[in-house]
């Protein structure tokens, strides 16, 4: 079991930067591919960004690709997603999640096991 908890959504102006948090408690990261996910009001669950078990390998949709980065610190049990140039769009609840599923199913979220309660973003024009 993994316990997952995000921390560092806000409010930011566009243009600005957030830096968003996700420390995971009962297992260890590593052993799992971490994604970052996430929901406007009325819209479907969306892929941010995934980091793979083994860590040499990022997936981003292109909607974020180039302004967004995720990274991990083993040491701290903990993933980031760093998020640059912040446009009104990437306003969402964003939810980091935790799997052991196959590279189909890297940006699905039936490809993760275990869920953070999520973590407000609003990105003000």
């Amino acid at each position: 079991q993994v316990q997952l908890v995000e921390s560092g959504g806000g409010l930011v102006q566009a243009g600005g930067s957030l830096r968003l948090s996700c420390a995971a408690s009962g297992r260890a990261i590593s052993g799992y591919n971490m994604g970052w996910f996430r929901q406007a009001p009325g819209k479907a669950r969306e892929f941010v960004s995934c980091l793979t078990s083994s860590g040499t390998s990022t997936y981003y949709p292109d909607s974020v690709k180039g302004r967004f980065t995720m990274s991990r610190d083993n040491a701290k049990n903990t993933v980031y997603l760093q998020m640059n140039s912040l446009k009104p769009e990437d306003t969402a609840v964003y939810y980091c999640a935790a799997g052991v599923g196959s590279s189909y199913a890297y940006t699905r979220t039936e490809g993760y096991n275990y869920w953070g309660q999520g973590t407000q973003v609003t990105v003000s024009s």
